[in-house]
């Protein structure tokens, strides 16, 4: 079995994919960057790890050991126009999402081409290949996620590594009701804001997530994206169907 370790083990999809994976047989290290969250995980090690952070990186990978896979599944998400979001939030996302994703990844991958073997998992988003309103610094940041992933696919690629990026839809981990809100009482966007329930849609478990991120793990020629379940599915075919030279308007949006 292989040793496998994830990032955001703490708590939704990370926490799910920890169980399914350890209950698979496979060694898996839970990183957090609070570890005592990790306590009741039957998982062979819980490493602190703050992705955002170079030091917590060198040092849990350094404990880890031989990393055969890692998950990137460490992130967060806010609300707010485009218009008026604090930029200081977009960075905080995209340190988070994007870059903290890419620095644990460079933290792994000498080993990984060294032994011409080893997989980058990367837990992305339907967002990653399309935008919805009032939530659009989370999907800039796992684009921004998607093209560092496929740019390491053919880097690394070539070197024995696979990559590949899980794209879930709306995910019921309470996450998006953690989401910090940045709107007035009488902000013009509110109208706006208040259909943000709607366009989520089906609803997934992160046990669902968890399933597909561990056959994708144990798939021996895994694809690229995965679509984590039938709603991703249609929303991401929804939108490869749309035309380009518009925005894309999610279906039940009214605006």
């Amino acid at each position: 079995m292989s040793s496998v370790l994830i990032t955001g083990a703490s708590k939704g999809i990370g926490r799910a994919i920890a169980e399914e994976l350890a209950h698979r047989g496979h060694h898996v290290i839970a990183t957090a960057r609070r570890p005592e969250e990790l306590d009741d995980l039957p998982v062979a090690q819980r490493l602190r790890l703050d992705v955002t952070d170079q030091a917590s990186v060198d040092a849990a990978i350094g404990a880890a050991g031989e990393v055969d896979v890692l998950i990137s599944n460490a992130g967060a998400t806010v609300r707010g126009p485009l218009e008026s979001i604090p930029l200081a939030e977009v960075d905080r996302l995209f340190q988070l999402n994007a870059l903290g994703a890419l620095r644990v990844a460079q933290a792994v991958l000498p080993a990984m081409r060294t032994r011409g073997d080893g997989r980058l998992v990367f837990v992305s988003s339907v967002q990653g290949r399309m935008v919805l309103p009032i939530i659009g610094p989370y999907g800039a940041s796992k684009w921004a996620l998607e093209a560092l992933a496929e740019t390491l696919a053919v880097e690394a690629g070539h070197f024995g590594v696979k990559v590949s990026i899980v794209q879930p839809g709306a995910v019921a981990t309470g996450g998006a009701e953690r989401a910090a809100t940045f709107l007035a009482d009488d902000d013009p966007y509110l109208p706006l804001y208040r259909q943000v329930g709607v366009l989520r849609g089906e609803v997934v478990t992160a046990e669902d997530v968890a399933v597909v991120v561990a056959d994708t793990v144990e798939n021996p020629a895994p694809p690229l994206r995965v679509p984590a379940g039938a709603p991703a599915e249609r929303a991401l075919a929804a939108r490869k169907e749309a035309p380009e030279d518009v925005p894309f308007v999610p279906a039940g949006l009214d605006w």
